[in-house]
């Protein structure tokens, strides 16, 4: 998940480290707090719909440095274009630190080799911290009849195309996912497109659709309408924590590296 901000002063950003690595356990650094940021309300652009694992952790970081803080940070859900249009918003934001981004990978590693011009650059976030880490799972309708993910591939070569696979939207990590998997297990889902996590589930679980890869926390309220498999081992030790960035100001002062 990425966390964006609109300033790259640097008491600003030290501001931001040492709140979120705070809240996260890393580091406590107050002594390297801006003493005047934030002096008003902070808002948080996240580029998915309400509902999903991109939606969730915000709002927990949101609800501790609003406490944190003694001013009040808004989440606001800027949807579309598997996040590109949440992401251009806050890059065009003034760039005083008080407009935020969080959002997993699409919008700033992912979309730049998708799509053919974005109206942001996304070499212009810089790292702060990383916000956790979230595995993804093959996740089925409950109405499917399949036990094992091996009956899933051998139903998928025996009826090409017709087992229908939701995904958070063209370009995210759900849908580069079921391409991989396609790839790998030699199958083809017809894919089928949505905003975000939260819609999607909705039509799994009601059964409009048969398949889906997602996180695995963005689910846990919809249990009894789906089925899980879980990740691989190997899958498992590739997953990497999603950063905290910040957006450079035309200054482009030195980036901060995220922690390990």
């Amino acid at each position: 998940m990425f966390l964006g901000i609109g300033d790259r002063s640097q008491p600003i950003v030290r501001s931001l480290i040492a709140a979120v690595l705070a809240l996260a356990a890393i580091l406590a650094a107050p002594d390297v707090w801006a003493q005047d940021y934030p002096s008003r309300a902070v808002k948080i652009i996240v580029p998915f719909p309400a509902g999903g694992t991109a939606d969730l952790m915000p709002r927990i970081f949101s609800d501790w440095l609003s406490k944190k803080w003694g001013h009040p940070v808004v989440i606001e859900n800027r949807t579309g274009a598997a996040g590109n249009i949440g992401a251009e918003a806050v890059a065009k934001a003034d760039p005083d630190g008080y407009m935020l981004l969080a959002a997993p990978p699409p919008p700033l590693v992912i979309n730049q080799n998708l799509y053919p011009k974005l109206g942001f650059d996304p070499t212009e976030f810089v790292p702060i911290v990383i916000m956790g880490r979230v595995p993804n799972a093959l996740v089925v309708n409950a109405k499917v009849p399949f036990a094992s993910v091996a009956e899933l591939i051998a139903f998928a070569k025996a009826n090409p195309g017709k087992l229908t696979c939701a995904t958070q939207g063209n370009g995210t990590t759900s849908h580069l996912t079921a391409e991989l998997f396609q790839m790998m297990a030699e199958v083809k889902f017809q894919q089928v497109p949505y905003r975000g996590s939260a819609p999607a589930l909705t039509d799994l679980s009601a059964g409009n659709v048969d398949l889906m890869f997602d996180n695995l926390g963005a689910k846990a309220t919809s249990a009894s309408a789906w089925r899980s498999f879980r990740p691989s081992r190997s899958a498992a030790r590739r997953r990497r924590r999603p950063p905290i960035c910040a957006r450079r100001s035309s200054a482009g002062a030195r980036s901060s590296k995220p922690p390990t």
